[in-house]
């Protein structure tokens, strides 16, 4: 894992030293993603420089050091990620070039450059099984790649600015070139407060965009110019391929399948030349990741969790049941209101640009953990994308045919009257009602859930529904001065696979948008932050494409999902550890910013500073806070969008935090 920038200078105006200065002043922004080794670059002639920091989890030799060339000559890389099948394509490069070619050492990177070389860019990439982002330079055709992994575990971002081309895996490598000038995109910022994450390709920088996910990017070393990504693997069509030809075995069959299956996926994540081990929450994703981990080592594998002193967001327990049962050597931390808002002041350093899921600060808080024992950790994220693990895959569907039945005037009195009562009275009631009430309607945060369902109440379709769902501010247009709002895959349904079931759809979206923006980025900048690399099994392009061919019914079932994940960690742990509600991984929002926040966010949302600020409505904004001051409002996540945005855009402005001090902490 690490972090790379580059640039292509098309002036050729910079001299050699200077060129590779600020190559190097790019790339060492980014000395948390890889702390153990750095490295330039520069071909002056060709307006080429390319800066790496590496964080050494294979070959921690000097063989693996980047920028690396390959044995040719040809080609120069910059890699951030793991190739977990590097040995089996080492391998077949032997058969190819018939013993001829000499491998230094044993890294994935060398493997990685040299199949580019004997098999294109393309071809190569196809058989790679990994995580990944890369800038491949062809020194032959002038000819500069970017690429990125197929479900977007890593980042890349890129701009033009006049002939000069800048990329690097953070914004903040770009963003220390000196002729960075890039000012707020508007209409990136409407996207931000519809779904509380930049999507890709947008970035909070006007003219600086994100490569999407499995796709390739072919800059020319001679002309300057915006140019298209290129896709090399497509969801949508593995979606369509799966429904078209599904599963025809029994449901054991596909148990013992998809357990040979996510165990190699496991395996081939295990492999490292340091100290690795998994984070466990209890819940049945990281549970599972983890049982699959302990069946294939020989010494206990090392677990961690984070405890909450909110009961109400501890899951600690349940993970060290888990552990206990497996038998891991398992660690766990509670954390107090005062140390898990401590981080906030660092989250504009450590994303880049404004990101407010606020199971930012958990995940942080783990991966520091972690990080005090090893340097790489299993994750379990994508079983809910993947498996249909989300409330809405398996609601939504049962709640439309419930309510278009009732005349849409009917439906809006409904939802008045749900948010006429606050969300704290609701969670009164059903506290009180625990004794009578089905288990599975005891959830956290049950009043801000009810005003969420009749938010989605007035929908005129199952479609629209889901995109209620999927917003935080149903009109952002109207908190965002001067923006318009871009289209993005979910309001282009002409995009959409051919699908029988919307929840399948739902599925489909999720992990094409809501997984890459929002999961993984959080992920991926949460650990990198503590340099700590997250390898992710239940993402594996082989695990995702067997998903897609299951039914619905093996996802799916008897109200609840990911089913066909219960059944297999079923054969490793008893099923009264894992089955219960799910509750997410998250903090106590609407007690903090009612409490110990409370003068912070009234800081950042003063009328007069949103004003003097220009970018805010403050109407909108000031409406949401006096409400859910009042406790009749249940406005704290889209509270939390406006706070992240100001707490970055005032970190623009002042000196910031060092990530290098966190990590150090961390170590």
């Amino acid at each position: 894992m690490c972090g790379f920038a580059g640039i292509i200078d098309l002036n050729h105006r910079t001299s050699e030293q200077a060129f590779r200065a600020i190559v190097a002043r790019m790339a060492n922004t980014l000395r948390h993603r890889g702390p153990d080794d750095a490295g330039t670059w520069v071909d002056v002639a060709a307006g080429v420089a390319l800066g790496h920091r590496r964080l050494s989890i294979l070959d921690l030799s000097p063989a693996g050091h980047q920028p690396m060339v390959s044995a040719s000559g040809r080609h120069v890389i910059v890699f951030n990620g793991e190739i977990y099948n590097s040995s089996q394509l080492r391998r077949e490069l032997d058969r190819v070039t018939i013993g001829s070619l000499s491998f230094r050492g044993h890294s994935d990177t060398e493997v990685m450059l040299e199949a580019f070389e004997h098999w294109g860019v393309q071809r190569a990439i196809s058989r790679m099984n990994g995580m990944f982002a890369f800038a491949l330079w062809d020194r032959h055709e002038r000819v500069l790649y970017l690429g990125r992994d197929r479900l977007g575990e890593k980042p890349v971002y890129y701009s033009w600015i006049g002939k000069v081309f800048l990329f690097g895996s953070e914004l903040k490598a770009l963003r220390c070139h000196p002729d960075f000038r890039a000012g707020i995109d508007r209409d990136a910022l409407a996207l931000y407060f519809r779904h509380n994450c930049i999507p890709a390709p947008h970035s909070i920088y006007e003219g600086v965009r994100k490569l999407p996910p499995a796709t390739i990017l072919a800059v020319s070393g001679d002309t300057a110019g915006p140019v298209a990504p290129a896709p090399y693997w497509s969801l949508k069509e593995v979606v369509e391929r799966g429904v078209a030809d599904p599963f025809s075995g029994s449901e054991q069959d596909a148990i013992v399948e998809f357990e040979i299956l996510l165990r190699d996926a496991v395996k081939i994540r295990m492999l490292a030349d340091v100290p690795l081990g998994a984070f466990l929450s209890g819940g049945v994703d990281s549970s599972t990741v983890v049982a699959l981990m302990q069946a294939q080592s020989e010494r206990p594998v090392k677990t961690f969790t984070i405890g909450s002193r909110e009961p109400d967001y501890n899951e600690a327990g349940y993970a060290r049941a888990v552990a206990r049962h497996l038998g891991t050597e398992h660690t766990e931390l509670y954390v107090t209101a005062a140390e898990a808002m401590a981080v906030i002041p660092f989250l504009p350093e450590i994303y880049d640009e404004p990101f407010a899921d606020s199971s930012q600060i958990p995940t942080f808080l783990v991966a520091q953990l972690a990080r005090r024992y090893m340097t790489v950790s299993l994750s379990g994220d994508g079983g809910d994308e993947v498996f249909g693990g989300y409330n809405r895959h398996v609601w939504n569907d049962r709640i439309w045919k419930f309510i278009r039945r009732a005349p849409r005037s009917a439906r809006m009195a409904a939802a008045s009257a749900i948010r006429r009562i606050p969300p704290y009275r609701w969670e009164t009631l059903f506290r009180n009602l625990s004794m009578v009430l089905p288990r599975s309607l005891m959830h956290r945060q049950c009043g801000y859930k009810l005003h969420k369902l009749a938010g989605i109440l007035p929908a005129c379709s199952p479609q629209a529904m889901y995109f209620a769902l999927a917003s935080h501010w149903l009109e952002p247009e109207s908190v965002v001065l001067g923006a318009k709002e871009p289209d993005t895959l979910l309001t282009r349904a002409d995009a959409w696979p051919h699908l029988p079931e919307f929840a399948q759809q739902m599925m489909f979206l999720d992990a094409a948008t809501y997984l890459p923006d929002d999961i993984l980025t959080k992920v991926d900048r949460a650990t990198m932050a503590v340099s700590l690399e997250a390898r992710v099994p239940l993402l594996d392009h082989r695990v995702v494409e067997f998903a897609w061919r299951l039914p619905s019914s093996l996802k799916i079932r008897n109200g609840h999902g990911k089913w066909i994940l219960h059944h297999l960690l079923r054969r490793y742990v008893p099923p009264q550890l894992i089955d219960r509600p799910k509750s997410g991984f998250g903090i106590p929002m609407h007690t903090w910013l009612r409490g110990p926040l409370r003068n912070w966010a009234e800081s950042l949302l003063d009328t007069n500073r949103l004003k003097s600020e220009g970018f805010l409505n403050p109407q909108p904004i000031r409406e949401k806070w006096e409400d859910y001051l009042s406790g009749n409002g249940a406005w704290q996540y889209h509270l939390w969008d406006v706070l992240m945005f100001q707490a970055w855009y005032s970190a623009q402005r002042q000196s910031k935090p060092e990530l290098g001090s966190m990590a150090k902490a961390a170590s």
